[in-house]
């Protein structure tokens, strides 16, 4: 089937979504950066080239496409099964919580459960049971921030904090700092290049967040394409996924003020974490697909007085 048969006889974004997952199954494609299925990745693709929401399929099932749609959703779906990239890599945007953020093959797709966290625990009735008041933060540090999604995130949660953003990946902070200006908060984010705490000599935070690279190295080794689509120095972690981990533990009670605390996401660590740092009181919270790939660590818990 040509693009010009597929654009002549597919006109509905219903047609356009059916069409995309019977090509995805049958290409078997591998997912996981934000979607888990051939029915949703194909919905979101879609919807996020025709700059509808993405949440909002149904409304839109019936209506009808222009000629230029049609052959962007054609050229879309054909890029994203003979490519096998990511289709935010496709879209060029990618969504925590609703919020979109620019990116591209220079940066990790973000799709941190800390983001899901910093929703859940500030937008709830009761407030955190854990994370500061967000009126009392005054500052805080994003840690391997990659496209700067927690950042940002950051600076619209705590609105009287500077917030510092490091990265080693100088390519990754410039896609940071796109999102820094389509979010407007280029005057409260800065961005550092160097490795982990290294470039932020004499600063302490109120609130450390950090999401490292933790994929072990045999679970690198049987990455699908659309996991190698995006940069390795993101996902590895070492052996055993944990070694980032360790040096943000080691180095973080410095960085941090009295009264603070640090968020950390790990992945699936959890057992040699608690076996290598008994001493440590790891408080671990709960995400809709995950118990414990996040833990929470006051700066108390880390020795700092």
């Amino acid at each position: 089937m040509t693009k010009d048969d597929i654009t002549s006889e597919l006109t509905t974004l219903r047609d356009y979504w059916r069409y995309a997952i019977s090509r995805f199954n049958a290409a078997d494609l591998s997912y996981g950066h934000g979607t888990t299925t051939a029915s949703d990745d194909a919905a979101y693709l879609l919807l996020d080239s025709l700059e509808l929401p993405i949440d909002a399929l149904d409304p839109f099932l019936d209506a009808r496409l222009l000629p230029d749609e049609r052959r962007l959703l054609a050229e879309r779906i054909e890029t994203r099964v003979t490519t096998r990239k990511p289709s935010s890599y496709i879209t060029g945007r990618a969504y925590i919580q609703g919020v979109r953020f620019y990116v591209d093959e220079r940066v990790i797709v973000p799709r941190s459960h800390i983001g899901e966290i910093l929703f859940a625990e500030y937008l709830g009735e009761n407030g955190s049971a854990f994370l500061p008041d967000p009126m009392t933060v005054t500052s805080a540090v994003d840690i391997c921030t990659g496209s700067g999604c927690l950042a940002v995130l950051a600076a619209k949660f705590f609105p009287h904090a500077t917030v510092d953003a490091v990265d080693l990946s100088a390519d990754a902070l410039e896609v940071a700092k796109i999102n820094l200006d389509e979010h407007d908060v280029e005057d409260q984010v800065t961005l550092f290049e160097g490795d982990l705490f290294e470039p932020l000599e004499g600063r302490t935070y109120d609130l450390i967040i950090t999401n490292p690279p933790y994929v072990d190295h045999e679970a690198l080794e049987g990455y699908p394409p659309e996991f190698r689509a995006e940069p390795e120095m993101a996902h590895d972690g070492g052996v055993d996924g944990l070694d980032l981990v360790r040096r943000i533990l080691a180095d973080a009670p410095v960085y941090l003020n009295p009264e603070g605390g640090m968020i950390c996401e790990i992945g699936s660590g959890r057992e040699i974490l608690e076996e290598e740092f008994p001493h440590l009181d790891f408080v671990w919270l709960e995400t809709a697909e995950s118990q414990d790939a996040v833990f929470w660590i006051s700066a108390e818990a880390l020795g700092v007085s």
